[in-house]
């Protein structure tokens, strides 16, 4: 029996062919069947070369277990969430790599409710089963439909936000040539006040722009000059599954997902008091400051999507979001979706009458942070430890919730290794000392390095 390197804490991933192939993802739709024990299946897939193939294979394997599958066809994963949950199935697959590179692919898991499988609620059945390879006969075999939500998909998004009191906006879409140059076409017409400027908006495997994934400072120069050369009211730009949504300002800088959280925090809390908002233990403290200045409840969580929604179902939060750009929400099933946090943005300048810039001028000062830095190591856990016996006796307050996240009197780092990658990623802030930052960052980068 071969071991399945692809999965991982809350997906699967991997290099084709030998990690991820048609015939392991014919072996995990059998597995998810298995586990699962669904009726009607929800299946999408990507831009990737190779995932309508690793589609229908899922596919395959759901319907030899007797499961009915309904296919949404190209899509981003919040398609595949946003059906599961609206159109009442058992589970949904997004056969997805996100932001890997083009050999890569992989999926991600949820069951009825759009509720999240990872290694702690069934992603490791589903990998033992894979790997033994051994399934029952069934007597009837599942069908296939096709699933359309052209229709119902845009209209829900448009519930998060007053359409109405949208202002004439300009706005700079960089869909990456992924999948959200797609969505953006069903939203135009429904959204007269809005122009759109399209930057690398076709899909297209090929990644023929570079891979899309806007934390690549690389990945990030075409929307600032298309936002710089339109006179844009601010620029959006995705991944390829479009679950993470990055947003620049109206003169084209790049805004650190962290004060993005902040910013949506604080617009729902306005709306609905005293409601709980779940964040990563990486960058906490503006987000913490907005939330209980509001009345609001701050919740931490452990990084990664799984676990954000689990934590925020327990807490019933109203919203939870990541540094990494992921934003969680109660009537998105407590999932992530790429599309909805622009659209409250651009609410937000429609109603404020204050630019991008304005709306995190202050938080950005109040908190300056270093922005995620990745190191790939040869010993990341050596790292951690030696950071851990330096600095931990020192520290106010220590938490291991997700790696090391130690606070100071007037700074704070977060330390962890990556779930999916073999890189430690550093995050650091601090109270309105933008130097003191640099300092420490300096710092925490020379005590790793080596490892």
């Amino acid at each position: 029996m071969t071991e399945l390197t692809c999965f991982k804490a809350y997906d699967v991933r991997g290099q084709i062919p030998n990690q991820i192939n048609a015939d392991i993802c014919y072996r995990i739709g059998r597995a998810f069947a298995e586990v699962v024990k669904p009726k009607k299946v929800v299946v999408g897939y990507d831009i990737r070369l190779t995932s309508p193939e690793f589609c229908q294979a899922v596919a395959d394997g759901l319907m030899d277990s007797g499961v009915d599958v309904y296919n949404i066809g190209l899509s981003g994963t919040e398609q595949v969430y946003f059906s599961t949950f609206h159109h009442e199935f058992d589970g949904g697959i997004a056969v997805t790599a996100s932001h890997n590179p083009k050999d890569y692919n992989g999926m991600k898991f949820v069951r009825e409710g759009s509720r999240p499988i990872s290694g702690d609620t069934g992603l490791l059945d589903i990998k033992a089963l894979a790997e033994k390879n051994e399934f029952p006969q069934v007597a009837k075999k599942g069908q296939m439909f096709d699933l359309d939500i052209i229709q119902s998909y845009p209209a829900h998004l448009l519930t998060y936000i007053d359409l109405p009191a949208l202002k004439p906006l300009k706005l700079v879409v960089n869909a990456g040539n992924g999948g959200a140059g797609t969505v953006i076409d069903l939203l135009e017409p429904l959204m007269p006040n809005v122009e759109f400027i399209k930057v690398n908006h076709e899909p297209d495997g090929e990644f023929p722009n570079g891979v899309p994934n806007p934390l690549l400072e690389e990945n990030r120069i075409s929307t600032i000059a298309a936002v710089k050369e339109h006179g844009a009211d601010f620029g959006i730009a995705w991944d390829g599954d479009f679950d993470r949504c990055f947003l620049f300002d109206e003169r084209g800088e790049f805004i650190e997902g962290y004060y993005i959280v902040g910013l949506l925090a604080e617009a729902f809390l306005l709306a609905s008091p005293g409601e709980a908002v779940v964040h990563d233990p990486r960058l906490t403290w503006n987000t913490i400051d907005i939330v209980e200045a509001l009345g609001g409840r701050a919740v931490q969580s452990k990084t990664g999507h799984a676990f954000i929604k689990e934590r925020m179902r327990k807490e019933d939060a109203i919203y939870g979001g990541e540094m990494s750009a992921h934003h969680y929400f109660r009537d998105f099933a407590y999932c992530d979706s790429g599309m909805i946090p622009w659209l409250l943005v651009a609410e937000l300048v429609s109603k404020t009458g204050k630019p991008l810039s304005q709306l995190v001028a202050e938080r950005m000062k109040a908190y300056p942070c270093s922005g995620e830095i990745n190191r790939k190591l040869n010993d990341a856990q050596a790292a951690l430890e030696k950071v851990k016996v330096a600095l931990a006796d020192s520290a106010n307050d220590t938490d291991y919730t997700d790696g090391l996240s130690f606070s100071y009197d007037q700074w704070r780092f977060s330390l962890r290794m990556s779930n999916t990658e073999p890189v430690v990623r550093l995050n650091v802030e601090s109270r309105a000392d933008e130097a003191l930052m640099q300092e420490k960052t300096k710092m925490l980068l020379a005590l790793i390095e080596g490892c």
